[in-house]
């Protein structure tokens, strides 16, 4: 929808040059594809720190993208959800990163931009690595799922 809606295409030199924004990811490192119990509790805290980071790049794009507004509302609550619920399952939850609200607002803050063009490209590259980290995150807890007795 975004390349429909605001001709954000994938080759764009801009959105190349503005990809900093370090965005969470599941690496194979990070005991994405898990055989020992310790990888696989390394894997859901990498998982429910990352889910937590994106809470705020979410919000980000709920207040820029206000024509899909329910929808990503609906999509920070379920991910907020995820995140808690995969903390849960962590064997020392509190090992898990939850970004404090002085970090939040450090990132809120540079990711503000008066430019419209960066708003967009900022949102699509966010939407697209969540989308990417969510795609990982599927495979990791069916994986679990296959491997531990947990259900989520």
């Amino acid at each position: 929808q975004m390349c429909e809606k605001f001709t954000v295409c994938e080759n764009s030199m801009e959105m190349l040059v503005q990809n900093n924004l370090n965005l969470p990811k599941v690496t194979e490192e990070d005991g994405d594809f898990l055989t020992f119990l310790s990888l696989q509790d390394k894997c859901l805290r990498k998982i429910s720190s990352g889910l937590y980071t994106f809470q705020t790049y979410l919000e980000y794009v709920q207040e820029t993208f206000t024509s899909e507004k329910q929808n990503i509302e609906s999509l920070c609550y379920s991910t907020e959800h995820l995140a808690r619920t995969l903390r849960q399952m962590v064997i020392n939850p509190s090992e898990v990163i939850i970004p404090d609200s002085a970090t939040q607002e450090s990132l809120r803050a540079k990711l503000k931009s008066d430019k419209t063009w960066i708003e967009k490209i900022t949102t699509h590259l966010i939407l697209r690595d969540f989308t990417s980290f969510m795609e990982k995150t599927v495979r990791a807890v069916r994986y679990l799922k296959n491997t531990r007795s947990f259900s989520v």
